[in-house]
């Protein structure tokens, strides 16, 4: 199994409060218990490793509406072997990896632009950090859920009418901070094709490219 794909699974089932991965011989399944979302396969092979037998294999095996399969290979790649009843999300994910490293002395986490106020809080092995706009409407929000000495980044986003303005790079240096206090070395996150400027410009490396596909249900 692939160490960073681990590490990833199990800091997604802490920051999403999902079930213990259940080991399998080609990766993990995770009940996630939501009507839409109710268990997940992740493949732990990733790029050229990934066995178009053993995709075929696992997606053919599903029978229910709302299980998703996760694969870290590029959709063009995926699409072809996943039988009837599967969306397969268009847009490419990114599996990212970043050695965490604190910020040199005199370059602190800054604060946010006037008017703007950040709160952070921890609860259940998750540190959340939400921005609040100046007439107090939500501008961007995060999650991070270190697990020994990998942590994973979960959930960044930004409201439309609030981006450009650094609130996400505020965001992921405050995680980033939070999961430095806990003792984690490794940041792990997947990230969509947006986000991965913001991430790539703060150091953040990928590791393999990553397909999220649904599946609907068979006529």
């Amino acid at each position: 199994m692939d160490g960073i794909v681990r590490a990833w699974i199990d800091g997604w089932v802490v920051s999403r409060g999902a079930a213990p991965p259940i080991a399998e011989p080609w990766g993990c399944t995770i009940d996630v218990g939501t009507p839409d979302h109710i268990t997940r396969h992740v493949l732990t092979a990733t790029n050229d490793a990934v066995d178009e037998t053993t995709v075929r294999k696992v997606a053919d095996a599903v029978t229910g509406a709302g299980v998703w399969l996760k694969v870290f290979a590029a959709p063009s790649t995926v699409a072809p072997w996943l039988g009837e009843g599967w969306w397969i999300d268009p847009e490419p994910g990114y599996l990212m990896s970043v050695p965490l490293s604190r910020p040199p002395k005199g370059a602190e986490v800054p604060g946010g632009p006037d008017g703007y106020r950040l709160r952070v809080w921890s609860r259940g092995g998750v540190t959340r950090a939400m921005i609040a706009a100046p007439d107090g409407s939500w501008a961007a929000r995060g999650q991070i859920a270190p697990t020994g000495a990998t942590a994973v980044v979960d959930q960044i986003e930004t409201s439309p009418s609030h981006r450009r303005r650094g609130l996400g790079t505020l965001i992921m240096r405050t995680l980033t901070h939070a999961a430095l206090e806990q003792g984690a070395e490794t940041g792990i996150l997947a990230g969509t094709p947006e986000g991965r400027a913001l991430y790539e410009s703060l150091g953040w490396t990928v590791a393999a490219p990553l397909t999220s596909a649904k599946f609907t249900g068979r006529p």
